[in-house]
């Protein structure tokens, strides 16, 4: 035991590769073994996530759980692990929704040893990211993270996902290209990849000096934009969203969870980590396209998310309208750095990722339930399902809710503390955002009207047809979701308080 409390993060981080590897060694064959091995590996990640999140002190500053090993002597790089609030908020939500993405995988029944270690591959590439203290290694695990996905999407996706996945590789990748110069750049420059000492060193050169050529603002700029693009491409902002809706269509139910869920949140936690402590002067300046990119990510994603008649990418769509206000509120603290409505509108974006992480996981896992059922996604196909599924219903429109923003449920809580941090700063983009939350109503019920209310499709009531209800393991994917999804919304304080901490220490 003193080992595990001395060396909490390495294993949560290593324990589901390492677990990955051992299904090596198990009948390919012998599929509920895989499938059971594989979520009790992804499970003890779980409890120990839980367990640090009460021993966590959010009053403490600085990180907490710090390991550091040697890696790369030579370039000054290390493995340096440790999380604060910010990122121990987004360790919890990766290491609850990979085992209920693996639950959501039961139906899988090919290939699914190698389904099953990608999976646990993808957790180990995804926390990396949240835990890593080293730019260099930062890197490293955000490319990891790609290639688990891309064969999930390209070896058990729809009809069009040789498409899709390439897509989603080539933007990712090229987008992560001039973060890696500027990444370089930064170690070349201080013999270092150490983030603490980069933030402050980095920040501390005078502007007005020489660099590389170039004066210090002008190097400085371009790398500001070198890191803000690979962020903008993962989060994705408008107009480098493309690739979202064809990876999310394409994608298996539990991928697109995940994708959803946790690998979108990492270009967000890349401006929070990285760019808002690394350019505090360039984001300031930049803080009005930034807005603009946020506003127009969540007008354009909540229209484009209501002309779809596919129900899968009306859901992906809404995820481009919701991340929009994660990135509004981060523009908001980058113009006003330090003051009471920036706190208030990271605590937002902050609180936003985990809620969408939550409420987006829940509503592709419900799309996939119905589709494993009916072989369709199209809208225009279903209609007035509820009495031939009232529980599944009952579990689409409390999701759905908590998606649209009802008081009372989480989602409502984190955008009215991004709409409340951003209007005294950034007001007009604000109003022009409401215009978004109007429309995210508007196709939020449009899902539901056509699913579920309406004359019944009576192809589904009879015969082979016949819809069937929600089982119990299906079930059991929701239910943890729904109650963090109701105790966020009727209690937020048990996660504002760490977020909040954080933040106010942070920026």
């Amino acid at each position: 035991m003193d080992f595990i409390s001395t060396h909490f993060l390495s294993i949560i981080l290593f324990f589901p590769a390492f677990a990955s590897v051992g299904m090596l060694f198990l009948p390919k064959d012998e599929h509920k073994l895989l499938r059971w091995y594989a979520l009790g590996a992804s499970l003890f990640p779980l409890s120990l996530s839980v367990s640090i999140w009460f021993q966590f002190k959010s009053s403490v500053p600085g990180f907490q759980f710090t390991e550091q090993y040697q890696w790369y002597e030579a370039i000054g790089s290390s493995l340096h692990l440790g999380v604060d609030g910010l990122s121990l908020t987004m360790v919890l939500l990766t290491t609850l929704l990979t085992p209920l993405a693996i639950l959501a995988s039961f139906s899988i029944s090919e290939r699914v040893k190698a389904y099953m270690m990608l999976f646990l591959f993808l957790e180990t590439g995804m926390l990396g990211v949240f835990m890593s203290l080293d730019l260099l290694v930062f890197f490293v695990f955000w490319e990891v993270g790609l290639v688990p996905m891309y064969f999930l999407i390209n070896q058990w996706g729809s009809a069009n996902r040789n498409y899709a996945s390439m897509k989603f590789l080539i933007y990712t990748m090229g987008g992560s290209l001039g973060l890696l110069l500027a990444v370089q750049m930064l170690g070349v420059l201080f013999g270092s990849y150490d983030m603490i000492a980069l933030a402050q060193r980095w920040t501390s050169l005078d502007p007005g000096s020489s660099l590389l050529g170039m004066s210090v603002s002008t190097v400085k700029s371009i790398a500001f934009w070198a890191f803000a693009i690979a962020f903008a491409i993962k989060v994705p902002v408008w107009p480098f969203h493309t690739w979202l809706p064809d990876a999310h269509t394409e994608a298996p139910t539990a991928g697109s969870m995940i994708l959803a869920g946790v690998l979108l949140k990492l270009g967000a936690y890349g401006f929070l980590r990285l760019i808002l402590p690394l350019y505090p002067f360039e984001a300031k300046i930049f803080a009005g396209a930034l807005a603009f990119l946020a506003t127009a990510a969540i007008v354009f994603g909540a229209f484009g998310s209501y002309a779809q008649t596919d129900f899968k990418r009306l859901v992906a769509y809404s995820s481009v309208n919701h991340m929009g206000f994660v990135v509004l509120g981060i523009a908001a603290a980058g113009l006003a750095a330090g003051t009471n409505d920036a706190t208030i509108a990271l605590n937002g974006a902050i609180l936003q990722m985990f809620n969408h992480g939550l409420s987006a996981a829940g509503m592709f896992f419900l799309v996939g339930v119905i589709y494993e059922r009916t072989h369709t996604r199209n809208l225009d196909e279903f209609g007035g399902l509820f009495p031939l599924v009232p529980i599944y219903g009952g579990i689409l429109i409390f999701t759905s809710m908590a998606s649209l923003g009802l008081p009372g449920l989480n989602g409502f809580i984190s955008e009215f503390l991004v709409v409340r941090g951003t209007w005294p700063i950034l007001t007009i983009y604000t109003a022009i955002a409401m215009l978004g939350l109007l429309f995210t109503g508007a196709y939020i019920l449009k899902g539901i009207k056509k699913v579920l209310h309406g004359p019944l499709n009576e192809h589904w009531a009879h015969g082979g047809h016949t819809l069937s209800e929600i089982n119990s393991r299906e079930i059991l994917v929701m239910v943890p979701l729904m109650i963090l999804i109701l105790w966020i919304g009727i209690y937020p304080a048990w996660i504002l308080d760490v977020i909040n901490k954080a933040v106010t220490m942070l920026f």
